[in-house]
Order: structure tokens, then C-alpha cells, then sequence
């Protein structure tokens, strides 16, 4: 079977963390073992992208390991943008908290790429199946941080001015779902 990208290069990390993977030919075997087809190229690129190294371990053996941070742990601000734009269906925020409503099961891409952004005002988020949780700094706020997020996805609006004004915006575009920008916050 084929696997998207993301599946197989979660299969990828599994398999080099709980077995000594030696050589992209034994990954690629390895792959074949768990029903995945693909190709050594495949695997070199999946290998690179990981970040995935060789390391010598007790023994003498080389094997590939993954550092304990993404070797691209801050994606190009055009990445997370993109990944934004073709995502989040819907920005909200009150208080310090934002939420991004993303299709059923895309909410962990979101939050990946907004963890690995290191953005400015975010403390951290959590994904669920289709909604991201992002907390915001004290100093930035939710409202600020939505607007920014609202910014980055393309919506044409943001949720709220920075003074706290509300505002909504709506947009027809991003596959025919109609992304909104609201702020949730009460007086």
C-alpha cells in the first residue's frame, strides 16, 4: 500500500526509534514487512527531511537516529503560511486562548507546524481532531495572536482590532469552505 507523506515518514520514525535501521535498504525492507511500498529515493528524502542522522551505537554498528529536536524546528514563515491558508476553516479567540477549526482530522498538522514556528506571543497549543487550542501570551492576547493567525491563513479580516474591537470577517475561498475570523470574548 502507498501511505501519504506524513503517514510514512511517522512510520519512518517509528521504525529507526525501536529498531537499529542500519541502511536505507533495510528501512525500505522494513517498510515492505509493515505493507508500505516504497522507493530507497523515497526513503533518502524522508531520511533527509527527519532529519535523521548516523550515529555509532554500543558495538560498533552505525545506525540512523532522529534528534530529540527537528532539525527544522522553525519551518519558513511561507510553510507555516501555507500550511495555515490550506488548514484553518475558522479563527476564534477570548482572552488569552485562540481556537482554529481546521476538516476532521487536520487539526495536528496545524499545531505542528505552528509548534515548530516558534511564533512570537504563543505559549503552545493542543490539537484535537478538527480544533487547535492555541494558548497566547499575557502580553499578546488572543485577539492579537487570532488576528495574526487570521493574517497568516489569508483570511481577508482579522477577529478583532488590537484595541479589542470586534469584527467579523468571512471568505469564500480555501476549497469552497468559507473561512471566519470571530471574537468570542464577553464584557
Amino acid at each position: 500500500m502507498r501511505l501519504g507523506k506524513q503517514q510514512r515518514q511517522h512510520l519512518v520514525a517509528r521504525l529507526i526509534e525501536e529498531r537499529g535501521v542500519g541502511s536505507q535498504s533495510e528501512l525500505v525492507e522494513l517498510l515492505g514487512a509493515e505493507g508500505v511500498e516504497a522507493t530507497q529515493a523515497t526513503v533518502s528524502r524522508d531520511l533527509e527531511e527527519l532529519g535523521a542522522l548516523k550515529v555509532r551505537v554500543p558495538g560498533g554498528e552505525s545506525v540512523y537516529a532522529l534528534p530529540e529536536v527537528p532539525v527544522r524546528s522553525m519551518p519558513p514563515h511561507d510553510h507555516l503560511r501555507r500550511v495555515l491558508g490550506e488548514w484553518v476553516v475558522e479563527v476564534a479567540s477570548s482572552q488569552n486562548v485562540v481556537v482554529l477549526r481546521t476538516p476532521p482530522g487536520c487539526a495536528h498538522v496545524v499545531a505542528s507546524a505552528l509548534d515548530r514556528s516558534a511564533l512570537g506571543g504563543m505559549i503552545g497549543t493542543v490539537a484535537g481532531d478538527d480544533t487547535v487550542l492555541v494558548v497566547a501570551s499575557e502580553e499578546m492576547g488572543g485577539n492579537r495572536l487570532a488576528c495574526r493567525l487570521a493574517e497568516l491563513a489569508g483570511a481577508p479580516g482579522a477577529p478583532a482590532s488590537a484595541e479589542g474591537t470586534p469584527a467579523s470577517a468571512q471568505s469564500s475561498v480555501h476549497g469552497g469552505r468559507e473561512p471566519i475570523a470571530r471574537d468570542d470574548r464577553r464584557s
